[in-house]
This record gives C-alpha cells, structure tokens and sequence, in this order.
C-alpha cells in the first residue's frame, strides 16, 4: 500500500495568513482601507529608480543587497554589517524564529499581535505563548508572567499590528531588562515611521548596544513599496550572521534595493505622509467618538489604521458587509479573535471622509 508524504503536525497546526482584500464578495471593485497601504502612493523618486532597473531584469540582484543596507545604515546611523534585507520585514521575523527556536522551545507575542508571529513559530515546530493584553495594548507584566525556561523568542509588534497601541520607550526598556539574556527580543517597527521623534521606543538604541535584541522595519508602509515586498532588521553582528545562513539568496529584486535607496533619501515624502495620516487619524478618530452613543469607540493608535471596535447594537461583522456594501473593504479579523473589531486604513481625505460617512450611516445617524 502506497502512503503519501505526511507533512510535519505543527505545519498542519498553522493557519495560512489572509491578506486584506481587493475586491467585494460579488468580485467588484471598492476603495480598499483593509492592507494599511500608503494612500499617497509612492515617492516619485523611487518611482523613477524602479523604473531605471528595467534595463538590467537578465540579471540577479546582488545577493547581499550592500548598497541598500549601506543607505539603511546611513539613514539611521547603523552599522551596515549588522543591518538584513528581507521578503519585507516577514521574512525576517520569519528568520528570527527559524535561527532561534526550534521543537519544544516557545516563542511569546501579545494577544491582539500580528498574525505572522504564530505563522513563524509554528513552522519551525515551537510553542506559541499568547500573553493577554491591557486593553487590547501590550502589557509589559503579562508578557514576563509567561517566560519560562523554554522561552526563546519575545515577539512585540510597536506600534501594534492590529491594534495600532503604542508601548513607550520606558516600558520597552522594562520588557528588556526583564528578560534573560539568551532570549531574543524582536521589536517589529514596520509602522515607526509614522511615529513623532519624539515617540521612538528606544529599540533601534537597544539593538546597538544589547546582543538579545532584533529590531524589523518594513519599506511597505510609509515607503509605498508594498508591491516590492522590501524588509530589513538590524541586530547584533552574532544574531545577524546566524540568520544570514538560512537567509534564500536574491531575496530583494534590483528595482526593489534601488526604490528603497532612492526612498530613504526623499524625505519629504515621508514627512508628508506622516502629516496627512496624523491630521486624518486624529480626525477619523474624533469622529467615532462622536459614535459613541451607537457602541463604537477607537483604540488609540499611532499607525497608519484605527481599530474600531464595535460594543452596541451593530456589530462589527455588520459593519463590514455594510461598508462592503457600500463600496469600502476594511479588515474584520475575527480569525485572530477581533470578532468584535475591524481594522480600517486612513485613506486619501476623500476616502477617510466617505467610510465615515458609511459607518455613520449604519449606526443610523447619516
């Protein structure tokens, strides 16, 4: 009797991450707020340099991307030696689990965290560690109540993904200094970008100086690079070498490496889109507020979204076929236990304005 392969039980245990979507259940066309993309675009002189690399798609990419983790070292006042590039930032918190956890270890990230953190310590065999959350925000206590001896791997998403919570540079620090030294702490900073100076949790500082500490930063977000799926990490030379040796070669195209070069050195792109998200998140927010009598509030973020979440008569499912309805995808993620939540991007001025006329419509005060 013939068998066929059987794949690894804790492969079988993951559940495939679902990117938001593009298009509504009858296969039409909306305005899509459900991916957290740059609604600005892109800044036109990573436009042109992706453009330019057309003229080399015979060739690979170099495989160890120097000139892009040169400028990322440059920008940020790194040492390039120590900075990864990767499949976007996934894959490096993908490397992280796969250099540093294995069968048996267990592996810790917030309730209400990104999903690809279960998605990377499943896949290598290791126990996922939920810790409960403060308000759907990071607790600092809860997380260190779940270290065990089998701990390998802390996973903090900062600002959150789905939430959009924030944890200070002071409880940053607390989380460090309360963990051992043999595990790593993975601060994943994809939405920094879109914090004040003034914000900055500390990590990128901790990942100099500390030997346990790998901070993720994304080109998806306020880059508008999402299509080229650009990632890097910075961490000690140690930890960056052992995620070097499982690391697939060619993993950041041509037009990718020099969109990204050209990206960091456009500032005022990134200043723009950092401007027109907090004037429009600070606006979308009030006016759920102003929703509260319908049982709709805002978790308070620091990203590029808001977390809405829906405590009265119109639930959140509701909501979403609604807006569904009336030509706007956001992000229901009752798959990581937001049953209660949708996730919506702040969009152009013109799309944040029209979903908030939708949800007041649906809360019966259009």
């Amino acid at each position: 009797m013939t068998h066929a392969p059987q794949p690894k039980p804790w492969i079988m245990a993951i559940h495939p991450y679902v990117p938001g979507r593009s298009t509504t259940d009858d296969g039409g066309k909306a305005v899509k707020l459900s991916s957290n993309e740059n609604p600005l675009g892109t800044s036109p002189a990573a436009r042109a340099a992706y453009a330019a690399a057309a003229t080399v798609l015979e060739r690979y990419p170099d495989a160890g991307a120097p000139e892009l983790r040169e400028a990322i070292a440059a920008r940020f006042g790194l040492d390039a030696a120590r900075v990864i590039q990767g499949n976007g930032s996934d894959e490096v918190l993908h490397l992280a689990a796969g250099a540093f956890a294995g069968q048996g270890d267990e592996v810790i990230f917030v309730r209400y965290g990104f999903a690809v953190y279960e998605i990377a310590a499943r896949r290598v065999g290791a126990v996922p560690v939920v810790a409960p959350d403060r308000d759907y925000a990071t607790d600092v206590d809860a997380i260190l109540a779940c270290v065990t001896d089998r701990t390998r791997i802390v996973y903090v998403a900062n600002p959150n993904n789905p939430t959009g919570t924030f944890a200070p540079r002071e409880e940053i620090a607390r989380l460090h200094a309360g963990l051992r030294p043999d595990i790593l702490l993975v601060l994943d900073q994809a939405y920094a970008e879109y914090l004040d100076a003034a914000d900055d949790d500390g990590g990128l500082d901790l990942a100099k100086t500390a030997a346990n500490v790998l901070v993720t930063r994304t080109f998806s977000k306020i880059h508008g690079l999402a299509s080229e799926r650009i990632g890097w990490g910075y961490a000690h030379a140690d930890v960056i070498a052992a995620m070097h040796r499982i690391r697939l070669p060619f993993n950041v195209t041509i037009g990718g490496q020099r969109a990204a070069i050209a990206a960091l050195g456009d500032r005022d792109f990134v200043a723009h889109t950092r401007e027109h998200n907090a004037r429009w998140r600070a606006w979308f927010a009030d006016e759920i507020g102003k929703l509260g009598n319908a049982g709709m509030r805002a978790v308070p973020s620091e990203a590029n979204f808001v977390l809405v979440v829906f405590e009265g008569a119109l639930t959140a499912e509701e909501a979403y076929k609604g807006l569904m309805a009336a030509g706007y995808i956001v992000r229901w993620l009752p798959g990581q236990g937001l049953s209660q939540g949708l996730r919506i991007t702040i969009g152009t001025e013109e799309e944040t304005r029209g979903v908030m006329a939708a949800l007041r419509a649906l809360a019966g005060q259009g």
